[in-house]
């Protein structure tokens, strides 16, 4: 979400509410709605962005005249660049200004556009524009044109779903108001193209067949055929040409914008998607983590950094840093993760966090990324905050500039809940709050399962073009992508080439998997096609907003904010810096013929915004399905006696107006329920065997993991005989005679241990498990049959032999191999 990401950046201009966390008392109240009458949506899909233009037809069947507000949720990656309403009496032209312009208050109607925050059980972003007074059996015409980045799915596919405003297909009952079954007409067309030709077209609702407009089926058409369905959804997955691990189109520019713009220049979209396998847990891997840990929690977090460094696996590098004590690492720079490294690293940790005053993240991040990267390692970092540390824009703005070469996964107390989403969010990494040690190791540790995922590094873009054309990676291109995820790039086409008609440009993209350099080569043509819509245009935008704004807040001189303003008045995509403006113009009618019918028609302001929902509300997302809402007491009989609002809003806090008109105030602290972050238990409920731990059960699993090796082997000693509670006399006389290593031994009682103890330690020990297994299979399949028998015995362990994890189907590795001939 734009606003929302750096909604804590926006000090200096915390009058902008749009980008702000505000918070409000909420209002119980009825909601009602204005029925939908038609739909006419025009979707053009290029590869993986979509261009939407809808036109909706609201029509008030009441009997008495309503004040109704028009309101869009806005999805992931989503953007609204256009928005008008007409009806027979007005106007509405919602318009993008510079903050920097002063216009006249709009405060008709501003409270319910505030009221919304409160109003939903949902959260996220929403795009609201109040549109006066409908009368009754009066229509209300709203065309709305947003883009927005489709998702891809595994099999390639790009993904489209129809928003809910326009596909409303609930039955809501919300207190004295009965929204009924939806019955509106719906006409849908999608025109679809990619330069590597429409394959296919599959939705969940019956389609039209699919038509080719272009000879080399590059391009195509398919349309809504008959009634959807009313209780879905409508989703839509095209399928283009093979699969590659890349795909680029180019996209033309407007040929009536500024040369050398933006909008100007073509626009090469690209996808990268590797095909990356799945990790095998416990097997070596590479990759780089690095832990940061505020020194206020560092004695609460041992638990947790103990099970964290234990958890690595055999060839990653790591390192921690213990910010405020000091910005430098445990390491000048990572090392190999060794029994010599990590017992160093444990014994250099300070004992608690005795430091007071402001934490020194900044520096630590800035010490982070000056240092060398070991290569084919991708890059992340575990970053734990106690509280709120100075520098955030600063900070936010550090790790933007870097984003491109590593993710963040942050885990945070409630002061620093806003800052460590948003270093989550523009990494690609997670954010989890932490209220305890115990809750703390399961979320940690679950968010390590999903660092551990393989992916590409190295990844490195080469453009061959014509001569005087140079390509530009607006962004820059990410260093690693991880399995499961791909990467989005705008590529702007700089300079002329004498003959574009038949030249052709050629995309290389480099990267390494598993140590083996890997190469694509796509070739495209240089003379675009397209109708001109310039999605693809518009969402580069939106990205270099992206980057803009943590510059731009930080207080790295007004470059930034001005280049910010530029490209949202050019785009039409709202930023921290402009503003919506409702420009209300009431028409005179027609039949009137008097001297009046002369004057120009008299234009207003109104209020129009993007407002940050906070959720948790159980009234109703009726407003959020029908789009044309009622707002709270505002019927026509009762309009005059504007008191009797301001009654019922009295204990909505004061909120600041829209625009640079408002006044300005430190907006309060976000709310943890409206970030787009991890809860630790939401964490723990996703594994239905999840089962939380006394003390002293974490006192015993953590007594057993500080004894295994960086390897998942344990040795034979006192300290695990005292763990599992055996004599080490007994366990050295019950070793089967095959056993020729005594690690062998010791490693199969401590598993049997925890398979004993699985539904409480499988949160904990899941990834140790994995890499003591591993390391099992790796040297002793011959002695295991005997080894699991002796140890179920002396342990009295209910899990029989054939569930456990040991007795899984095996592949012999080659030092296997010569041991079993042997």
């Amino acid at each position: 979400m734009l606003h929302q990401s750096f909604g804590l950046l926006k000090k200096s201009y915390s009058d902008d509410t749009r980008a702000s966390f505000l918070l409000g008392k909420q209002l119980h109240v009825p909601l009602c709605s204005v029925p939908l009458c038609s739909v006419a949506v025009d979707v053009a899909i290029q590869d993986y962005v979509a261009d939407v233009a809808s036109e909706l037809i609201y029509q008030n069947k009441s009997e008495i005249s309503k004040e109704v507000i028009f309101v869009f949720p806005l999805g992931s990656h989503m953007a609204i660049y256009s928005f008008q309403a007409c009806s027979e009496d007005a106007e509405v032209q919602v318009l993008l200004q510079d903050e920097t312009q002063r216009l006249h208050e709009a405060t008709e109607a501003w409270d319910d556009l505030q009221c919304l925050k409160n109003q939903s059980e949902h959260s996220g972003e929403l795009f609201a524009c109040s549109l006066g007074t409908l009368p009754p059996g009066r229509e209300v015409v709203v065309t709305l044109r947003y883009v927005q980045e489709l998702s891809r799915e595994l099999d390639g596919a790009a993904r489209f779903v129809l928003p809910p405003t326009l596909h409303p297909h609930m039955i809501h009952y919300v207190f004295d108001c009965f929204v009924d079954k939806p019955s509106y007409s719906l006409l849908l067309t999608v025109s679809l193209q990619s330069a590597r030709g429409v394959a296919d077209v599959r939705a969940n609702f019956a389609l039209t067949p699919l038509i080719y407009t272009a000879q080399d089926h590059s391009a195509a058409q398919v349309s809504l055929a008959g009634s959807p369905p009313r209780n879905e959804d409508l989703e839509l997955r095209v399928y283009f040409g093979e699969p590659s691990a890349v795909s680029a189109v180019l996209e033309k520019g407007d040929p009536e914008a500024p040369a050398g713009s933006l909008l100007s220049d073509p626009m090469v979209l690209v996808m990268l998607a590797p095909s990356i396998p799945e990790a095998v847990p416990g097997q070596r891997q590479s990759g780089e983590f690095i832990f940061l840990l505020d020194t206020a929690v560092l004695e609460q977090s041992q638990d947790t950094l103990l099970f964290l460094l234990k958890s690595l696996p055999l060839g990653c590098y790591f390192n921690i840093y213990c910010y405020e004590a000091t910005s430098e690492g445990i390491y000048p720079q990572s090392v190999e993760y060794t029994q010599d490294n990590l017992s160093e690293a444990m014994r250099r940790l300070p004992s608690s966090g005795s430091s007071v005053g402001d934490t020194a993240l900044l520096g630590t991040l800035r010490s982070i990324y000056s240092s060398r990267r070991p290569r084919g390692h991708a890059r992340q970092l575990f970053i734990f905050m106690a509280r709120l540390p100075r520098d955030e824009e600063a900070i936010m703005a550090e790790v933007c500039r870097h984003r491109n070469s590593h993710r963040c996964f942050s885990f945070f107390s409630k002061d620093s809940a806003a800052l460590a989403t948003a270093l989550a969010k523009e990494t690609g990494g997670e954010a989890a709050y932490v209220p305890s040690d115990s809750i703390m190791t399961v979320a940690v540790l679950q968010c390590l399962k999903r660092a551990l995922t393989p992916a590409a590094v190295g990844v490195t873009l080469n453009w061959t073009l014509p001569h005087g054309l140079e390509a530009e990676v607006l962004g820059g291109t990410p260093e690693a992508i991880f399995q499961g995820q791909h990467s989005f790039l705008y590529v702007q086409i700089h300079g002329q080439a004498q003959d574009t008609v038949l030249a052709k440009g050629v995309m290389t993209l480099q990267y390494s998997l598993e140590g083996q350099d890997v190469t694509h080569t796509i070739e495209f043509p240089l003379c675009p096609h397209g109708d001109g819509r310039l999605a693809g245009h518009r969402l580069a935008m939106r990205r270099l907003l992206e980057q803009l704004l943590p510059e731009a807040a930080s207080g790295s001189g007004d470059e930034p904010r001005h280049r910010a303003v530029e490209i949202s008045l050019a785009s039409g995509i709202i930023c921290p810096f402009t503003s919506y403006v409702g420009v209300r113009t009431a028409r005179r009618a027609s039949w009137y013929q008097g001297p009046l019918a002369l004057l120009p028609p008299r234009s207003s302001l109104i209020p129009c915004q993007v407002i940050e929902l906070q959720g948790g509300s159980k009234v109703s997302s009726c407003f959020i399905q029908n789009t044309l809402w009622v707002p709270p007491g505002w019927l026509r009989a009762v309009r005059a006696s504007r008191l009797a609002l301001r009654r019922l809003t009295q204990n909505v806090a004061a909120l600041p107006q829209s625009g640079a008109s408002s006044k300005a105030s430190k907006p309060p602290p976000p709310s943890i329920s409206s970030l787009k972050s991890v809860h630790p238990m939401e964490l723990c409920l996703r594994n239905p065997d999840f089962v939380l731990l006394s003390t002293k059960d974490i006192a015993e699993c953590r007594e057993l993991v500080a004894l295994q090796n960086i390897d998942g082997s344990w040795a034979l000693s006192s300290g695990l005989a005292r763990v599992l509670e055996v004599n080490e006399a007994e366990i050295t006389g019950k070793m089967p005679g095959e056993v020729t290593e005594p690690s062998v031994w010791a490693t199969v009682l401590a598993v049997t241990w925890l398979r004993r103890h699985d539904k409480s330690y499988r949160n904990f020990c899941e990834l140790l498990e994995a890499k003591a297994v591993t390391w099992l299979r790796s040297r002793a399949m011959s002695q295991l049959e005997k080894c699991l028998e002796a140890a179920h015995s002396l342990l009295g362990s209910s899990v029989k032999p054939s569930v456990s994890r040991l007795r899984v189907k095996y592949t012999p590795c080659p030092t296997d191999q010569q041991r079993l001939q042997s």
